[in-house]
């Protein structure tokens, strides 16, 4: 009774929203009126739903074909098995991360079409623009002579016109490197709606993420400037990144304190082989060596940290293994599109591999188009606590002039505003 009169009492005063009862309600009968009796919660008989993470690698060894094509396949699964066949990828994440050509991936799928419906591209439309265009905004060959034919920022101009951060459907996150502060910088959706300043047009966010020399841009309001290379340099896998976005930003994400919080998918773009052969003499075979390092120490860390958590199953990780049979198409930078689209068919037939806690890594008995498939069901799953879930595990944000730290942004990048 007495949880019940301070509630009504607080309604009637304040005129508190239902958020916030709903909030109070669930603090009140925790800490106040035993934490340890489920019946008195409101989420009583309840599984807590999830913030979900959908987190994308850069190029890789396939340009980006292989998360393109995992993503294609899950969002084929996740209508077959929803019933919805004009449901998309966007519907089933709350965030996305990408860094290089996931970064173009997140905001192609991401990102609302001008009409105010769905996003602009469905899964399959995306795989098909970066069969297409993946070469052309690719970091470098295995060659390691950097590809220039032109500036990509034609291409993603005709893909998202004047389209800016703060239009996307999710909170997006795209990584690239600051070379005026010597520090990266995360593109985000919720910066660009809580700061003008921290606002950009999505082509030129994408144009920043792939670039293999310095991008000099300017946010919409024209006050922060960036000296911008490809996210890949900064962020070659940018799940760690996201993770802690989302548990650091309360304003978006309040209910979320940790990784059981978390349902989290990252995927790969198909590890390089450049560090065999001749490849191991070129600059571009040390940036990709590089790149697959950090990718798998972030991995590494985030299996660890998933594990100790007894929430393995919160994420999962889909990415290729050396696959060396089609190098003769890759000699010399004369890699076809035909030649990516079947090193990332080979590599989604491969077995799963997953990094074990102090193990190293294991060979799973499924494949990775078998492990999306598994993906699919949790998502789902998922998508169905959200019906009957008392709190929800997303507020939507408003427009704030005072800057906040639940991004990645640099702080120096911002105060370099002219």
């Amino acid at each position: 009774m007495a949880a019940v009169s301070t509630v009504s009492m607080l309604d009637s005063t304040m005129g508190v929203d239902k958020l916030t009862y709903e909030i109070f309600s669930v603090l009140e009968n925790k800490f106040l009126f035993g934490c340890d009796d489920p019946k008195r919660s409101p989420v009583a008989g309840k599984e807590r739903v999830k913030v979900r993470i959908l987190s994308i690698d850069a190029g890789g060894s396939t340009d980006g074909v292989l998360a393109a094509k995992s993503l294609a396949h899950l969002e084929a699964i996740l209508r077959r098995k929803s019933g919805n066949f004009s449901a998309h990828i966007a519907d089933f994440f709350d965030v996305a991360a990408g860094s290089g050509a996931g970064g173009v991936l997140a905001a192609l799928l991401f990102t609302r079409r001008k009409d105010g419906g769905g996003p602009m591209f469905t899964a399959e439309e995306a795989l098909k623009f970066i069969v297409e265009n993946g070469r052309k905004f690719s970091l470098s060959s295995p060659t390691g002579v950097f590809r220039r034919v032109f500036r990509p920022s034609k291409v993603f101009k005709k893909a998202f016109g004047c389209s800016t951060l703060k239009e996307t459907a999710k909170a997006v996150l795209i990584p690239c490197y600051d070379l005026s502060t010597g520090a990266p910088f995360l593109f985000s959706r919720a910066d660009a709606v809580e700061m003008e300043g921290c606002d950009f047009k999505l082509a030129e966010v994408c144009g920043a993420t792939v670039a293999d020399r310095a991008v000099e841009m300017k946010s919409v309001d024209r006050k922060t400037r960036i000296s911008a290379v490809g996210g890949g340099v900064a962020m070659n896998n940018p799940t760690a990144a996201a993770i802690t976005h989302v548990l650091n930003n309360k304003h978006e994400f309040p209910l979320c304190n940790g990784v059981e919080d978390l349902l989290v998918v990252s995927l790969g773009n198909g590890e390089s082989d450049s560090g065999t052969g001749n490849f191991m003499s070129s600059p571009a075979a040390f940036v990709s060596i590089a790149g697959d390092g950090a990718a798998d120490m972030v991995d590494q860390a985030l299996s660890m940290a998933f594990g100790q958590a007894s929430s393995k199953s919160n994420y999962i990780r889909i990415q290729g293994h050396g696959i060396f049979g089609k190098r003769h198409q890759i000699l010399d930078g004369r890699k076809t599109r035909s030649a990516a689209s079947d090193i990332a068919d080979e590599m989604l037939r491969q077995r799963n591999v997953e990094s074990i806690l102090f193990q190293g890594r294991k060979v799973a008995g499924i494949t990775n188009l078998q492990k999306l498939e598994g993906v699919a069901g949790e998502l789902i799953k998922e998508q169905e606590r959200r019906k009957t879930s008392v709190l929800p595990p997303v507020v939507l944000l408003k427009h704030s002039h005072s800057p906040r730290t639940s991004s990645s942004t640099t702080l120096s990048s911002i105060s370099s505003s002219s």
